[in-house]
């Protein structure tokens, strides 16, 4: 039987990830911190997973959602190097190892840019907290030398979808009267609907000619005033009252979140994707939106 196998493969991504495989045949296997699947801390059985698996899918990795003291930095950066480091190690003890290794990385790597796209050719790695998280986690990943297995790092943008993600809080902004722009509204909002992420993962895993680093992301990204225009109409809501920077440091120390999630501008371009003939069925955010939107 085919087999899968999905590190820190309980959360939204992950959720969506395992019921897709599994309606393609595949014999998935999950690696978490939940008592019900293998543990990270059980080396041979990582190991015996791995062991002949088509592909190593890793999405683990604390919530970014969070406030960035000392504590949570240090959780959300062990928690993705850690992690990364098991599966690295595990991997070159099997002698039938993962054909590919599909890593998650992050969008934000990039810096703040509101006067061009970033690609993976030219794009401009960004500073601070969230860049250095992105950066250790890649040379981590793209440090263990395995000839028998492919590897791939999915620099991923804001994923959307019905089950979950960031659009719950961005619907309850709109009806609540508070779905106006955030900040100057410029900033840009890149994003990719969740199918297309399965679908790339998917193209990346029988694409063998493939490694290195992929922007994850629809080829149009919008800013945010534009995200919120389309989000108010989409769900018929006429107006929605804005919230400048100020506010937004208070309410994200009120909810215990920052406010780089919204504030930043990530305008991400895939350019490689495209360019090895990658097909979004969500290009467009309004077909996105009408997707999540849709009771059906």
């Amino acid at each position: 039987m085919k087999k899968v196998v999905l590190a820190g493969g309980t959360g939204f991504i992950g959720e969506y990830f395992v019921q897709r495989y599994q309606e393609l045949g595949y014999d998935v296997h999950i690696i978490s911190r939940r008592p019900e699947f293998i543990s990270w801390e059980d080396t041979e059985a990582v190991i015996q997973a791995l062991e002949g698996a088509e592909v190593l899918i890793n999405l683990a990795g604390k919530s970014v959602n969070c406030r960035y003291n000392k504590e949570n930095k240090n959780e959300i950066m062990v928690s993705r190097v850690m992690t990364t480091n098991i599966l690295g190690e595990a991997v070159s003890k099997c002698q039938y190892p993962p054909e590919v290794w599909i890593n998650s990385s992050t969008a934000t790597i990039y810096r703040h840019a509101e006067d061009r796209p970033m690609t993976e050719k030219d794009g401009e790695i960004g500073s601070g907290f969230s860049v250095d998280v992105a950066t250790t986690w890649e040379s981590n990943f793209f440090a263990f030398q395995l000839p028998k297995t492919r590897k791939v790092a999915l620099r991923t943008a804001i994923v959307l979808g019905r089950e979950g993600g960031v659009m719950n809080p961005y619907k309850n902004l709109v009806k609540i009267g508070l779905g106006g722009v955030q900040g100057s509204g410029r900033q840009k909002f890149s994003w990719v609907h969740v199918k297309d992420l399965f679908h790339i993962v998917r193209f990346l895993q029988d694409r063998k000619d493939l490694t290195g680093v992929f922007n994850c992301s629809s080829p149009y990204p919008v800013t945010n005033e534009e995200l919120m225009e389309t989000l108010r109409k989409k769900m018929d809501v006429s107006r929605g009252l804005s919230a400048p920077k100020w506010m937004l440091e208070i309410g994200s120390a009120v909810i215990r979140t920052e406010t780089e999630l919204v504030l930043k501008s990530r305008w991400v371009i895939p350019e490689r994707l495209e360019k090895e003939g990658f097909s979004f069925s969500y290009p467009a955010l309004e077909d996105a939106l009408d997707h999540i939107l849709s009771t059906s």
